[in-house]
């Protein structure tokens, strides 16, 4: 657009750029007697929605009020910009009226950076080995929980993180809880937005998170645990197939070593070690943490390990125990848990519940003790675990009599 007869200036879409969801980024040039420069806007557009001739978003665009306020605005500051240089310079070039202008139009950065910057972070962790791939996922699933919500609440597809208030969280929330997630789930998932505009603030984009004072709160799960006879049932239960044997013998032997489906899988011969009291224990740095799981190995596990030390597969791939996909390990454990007469939801979690609850809290293990075993950074993730069950209560109880009481129930004094 010419706006007088030295100063042009133009919005176009640089088309070689466009993103993975088709946005092209809209650029501005500035052309003043033949001399030209530019910069980028900021801005996307998908472009069957812009206007080649008017150089504008059409209203059938999502966003077309807010690119062509902006489109507005920008032409009158370039213009002031370059009357302003046009007043103390004889000789006017686009890159001074570049110049002038960038100072007071700093390009906004948006949610959807934010995103991009913490997930390419966490990926690069992924990679070295010092973070979940299971985390990553969840985290990569979240804008695209945030998009939807700005497509439903306001008509848009991003937003610039100045313009984000408390009740951005409070609206994400409840879309979520709308969209029949479970109320823990979306309260990780603002949690883990509250991370991302934290590390946002970190960089220097924004001076603060809007949305911090968001309480996240949680509703303890029941969580199912087997009892000790249970555990011995399933590990004593003659099976009809190779497969649910070692499926069963995986399963027992996290549910005495607390390990979680992925580090159990990642086991190597390696990782086994003579402690300090000169037995055989087991060392896995936990992904998800980064923190060591390190548990003696009890008999019944020892005795899994070496069945299968000469095992094809194990020998093949230098693992420990034939380990399935996790997608088969789960599937198979229902159908064990149907032969074996157990009521229980069995999953790659409940062995880890049943280490912390039955084998070890149960029996009176310190709770700080069982969080290093679990790789737990903090008690806090150990004390969900903590729970008081009836033969906690029981053995407690019975500790409590015998301290007071004789056998013949007369009173100690």
């Amino acid at each position: 657009m010419k706006i007088n007869e030295e100063l042009s200036i133009l919005f176009w879409l640089k088309r070689g750029k466009s993103t993975k969801d088709g946005q092209v980024p809209i650029y501005v040039r500035i052309t003043i007697n033949g001399n030209r420069d530019g910069f980028a806007s900021g801005k996307k557009i998908d472009p069957q929605f812009w206007d080649e001739d008017n150089a504008v978003a059409e209203k059938a665009c999502p966003d077309h009020k807010a690119i062509n306020s902006y489109i507005t605005k920008v032409k009158a500051d370039l213009e002031r910009c370059y009357n302003q240089v046009a007043a103390t310079q004889k000789k006017i070039t686009a890159a001074m009226v570049k110049e002038a202008y960038l100072p007071k139009a700093t390009i906004q950065k948006t949610l959807n950076a934010a995103f991009e910057l913490h997930n390419q972070e966490f990926s690069g962790r992924v990679k070295k080995g010092k973070a979940s791939a299971g985390t990553l996922a969840r985290y990569e699933r979240l804008p695209k929980k945030c998009q939807a919500f700005m497509k439903s609440k306001y008509k848009v597809n991003d937003i610039a993180l100045e313009e984000i208030q408390l009740g951005f969280a409070v609206n994400f929330y409840h879309f979520l809880i709308m969209d029949d997630i479970g109320e823990n789930a979306a309260m990780k998932y603002v949690k883990t937005l509250k991370q991302v505009i934290d590390r946002a603030v970190k960089e220097g984009w924004i001076k603060y998170n809007t949305i911090a004072h968001f309480k996240c709160t949680y509703d303890a799960p029941e969580r199912e645990y087997l009892e000790m006879a249970e555990i011995m049932n399933l590990y004593n239960k003659g099976l009809p197939l190779k497969r649910l044997e070692e499926v069963r013998d995986v399963y027992i032997f996290c549910c005495f070593t607390g390990f979680a489906y992925e580090t159990c899988y990642n086991l190597q011969p390696d990782n086994i070690f003579n402690g300090m009291d000169g037995k055989p224990w087991i060392s896995k740095d936990r992904q998800k943490t980064g923190v060591m799981e390190t548990v003696p190995l009890m008999p019944i596990p020892l005795a899994i390990i070496e069945k299968y030390a000469r095992h094809p597969y194990c020998v093949e791939n230098n693992k420990l125990l034939p380990v399935n996909s996790n997608y088969r390990y789960n599937a198979y454990l229902k159908e064990l848990a149907d032969i074996c007469g157990i009521k229980k939801h069995l999953t790659t979690h409940t062995a880890r519940h049943t280490f912390a609850t039955t084998v070890t809290l149960e029996n009176d293990v310190p709770l700080e003790t069982v969080g290093k075993m679990l790789g737990h950074k903090d008690l806090r993730s150990t004390q969900i675990y903590a729970k008081i069950t009836r033969r906690k209560l029981s053995n407690n109880m019975q500790a409590l009599q015998d301290k007071l009481f004789t056998s013949a129930g007369q009173l100690k004094t």
